[in-house]
C-alpha cells in the first residue's frame, strides 16, 4: 500500500469536503471586514451568524450563547479564568480531574499562583472519575466543576449528564472541555447541564486556528481580549471568518453521519486483533469509549520506537496525545489510570475516521504485530 494511511484524527483531522466549500468564498472575494458597513462586510457578518445559530443548533445552545475563539486551549482559558474572576467573593475552589487536558491543567496550575485551590478526582483503571467522589469534593466555596467529556488519550467518555446535574444541585457552575466529544457522539448542553462547553474546529474536520465557547446566557463573561469589541464585547479582534463557517459546514456533516457505527467497527476490529499481542492492554474504558480511539500499552517497548517504524510503513499514528508528544515524560493519564511508569511509555493511539478503510486496517494489522516483535527483540526491558 503506496498511499499514507492516517489514524492520528484525534490530533488533528483532515478538512472535511463541506468545510473546504465553506471557506472558499471566503478566501476569494468574500474578504470583507464584518464589522464594515458595505455590502462584502455585511455577508461576512451574516455569514458569521449563520454559522453561530447552526453551531448553537447543534449542540441545543442559543445563537448568543456561542462565542468564536482562536482555538479549544483559548475557549478552555477563557470559560475557566471568566468563573475564576466571577465568582471569586463566592470562594477559590475548583474541582477537576486527573486526565484532563494541559490546556485545562495549565490553566488551573495558573489560578493556583494566584491563590485558588484545586481538587483533582481520581479516576479508576479505565478512566472512570467516582461521582461519590465528585459529590464529597464539593464545598462550600466551590465555584466551578471542569472536567473533560471524552479523554483525548484514551477515548474514555466520562459521566458528563450525571456530572451536569450534581453540580447543578449544588449551585456550582459546569464547565466541560469537548474538544474530542464534539462531533463523535451527542452533545446537548441543556440536557446535560453544562454551563460552558469547548471544542475546537479542526477535530472535527474544520479549520486549525478557530474554537468555540458556550457560556450559558445568564453568565455576564468578562472579556477575553480587549480591544475592538467583537463578539458582543467577549473576544476582540477581527474575526475568522473562513474558518468560523468551517466549522458550522463540519459540524453540520458529522451530525448527518452520528452514529458513527462504521468507525466503531473498525475501532473493535483493531481492538480485537492487537490484544493477540503478548502482553498488550488496551486501556481507556472498554464500553464508554469514543468511536474512533483504539489506545494500547505494549509492555518492554518505548512508544516513540512504535512510532517511526510506523511511519516507514507510512502509517500515522500517536503515542498519546499531540499537545505533547515532544515530552520524554510518561502521559499523565497514563500514570493517572495506574500504569507504571515504564509500561506507560509503551502507549499506542490509534484514532479513526470516517475515510478510514477496512483495507487500512489490514494493512496496520499486517505491519504493527511484526513492529512490536522486532522492537522486543531489541529490548533490554523485554528481555
Amino acid at each position: 500500500m503506496n498511499k499514507l494511511i492516517y489514524f492520528d484524527n484525534a490530533a488533528t483531522t483532515k478538512l472535511s469536503k463541506p468545510a473546504f466549500d465553506a471557506m472558499l468564498p471566503f478566501l476569494g472575494d468574500g474578504y470583507g471586514n464584518p464589522s464594515s458597513i458595505y455590502s462584502i462586510g455585511r455577508d461576512a457578518k451574516n455569514a458569521i451568524e449563520n454559522a453561530r445559530s447552526r453551531i448553537a443548533d447543534a449542540i441545543g445552545a442559543m445563537p448568543e450563547e456561542i462565542y468564536f475563539v482562536g482555538g479549544g486551549t483559548e475557549s478552555d482559558n477563557w470559560a475557566i479564568k471568566s468563573v475564576a474572576e466571577m465568582k471569586k467573593s463566592k470562594g477559590r475552589h475548583i474541582i477537576t480531574s486527573a486526565i484532563e487536558h494541559p490546556a485545562v491543567l495549565n490553566t488551573l496550575k495558573y489560578l493556583e499562583t494566584e491563590g485558588y485551590e484545586l481538587t483533582h478526582l481520581s479516576v479508576d483503571e479505565h478512566g472512570q472519575i467516582s461521582l461519590d467522589e465528585l459529590r464529597s469534593s464539593i464545598r462550600n466555596d466551590t465555584i466551578l466543576i471542569t472536567v473533560m467529556a471524552a479523554n483525548n488519550e484514551i477515548g474514555t467518555i466520562l459521566p458528563i449528564s450525571e456530572i451536569g446535574k450534581i453540580a447543578r444541585e449544588n449551585g456550582v457552575l459546569f464547565h466541560s472541555d469537548a474538544v474530542q466529544a464534539v462531533g463523535q457522539i451527542p452533545i446537548n448542553v441543556r440536557e446535560m447541564s453544562i454551563d460552558l462547553l469547548s471544542f475546537s474546529g479542526h477535530k472535527l474536520g474544520g479549520a486549525k486556528g478557530v474554537g468555540v465557547l458556550y457560556a450559558k446566557k445568564d453568565l455576564h463573561m468578562p472579556p477575553l481580549l480587549h480591544g475592538g469589541g467583537q463578539e458582543r464585547g467577549g473576544r476582540s479582534g477581527t474575526e475568522n471568518v473562513a474558518g468560523i463557517v468551517s466549522v458550522a459546514a463540519a459540524l453540520d456533516d458529522k451530525l448527518l453521519r452520528l452514529p458513527l457505527r462504521s468507525v466503531e467497527q473498525m475501532r473493535d476490529r483493531l481492538i480485537k486483533e492487537l490484544l493477540t499481542i503478548p502482553r498488550t492492554k488496551l486501556t481507556g474504558d472498554p464500553v464508554n469509549r469514543l468511536p474512533g480511539i483504539a489506545s494500547f500499552v505494549f509492555e518492554g517497548i518505548e512508544g516513540e520506537s512504535i512510532l517511526l517504524l510506523l511511519d516507514q510503513c507510512g502509517i500515522c499514528a500517536s503515542s498519546g496525545s499531540a499537545c505533547s508528544s515532544g515530552s520524554l515524560e510518561p502521559s499523565h493519564v497514563l500514570m493517572a489510570i495506574g500504569l507504571p511508569h515504564e509500561i506507560a511509555h509503551g502507549s499506542l493511539r490509534l484514532s479513526l475516521g470516517e475515510d478510514n478503510t477496512n483495507d487500512e486496517i489490514d494493512y496496520v494489522l499486517e505491519k504493527l504485530p511484526g513492529i512490536i516483535e522486532k522492537l522486543r527483540d531489541m529490548s533490554p526491558l523485554w528481555q
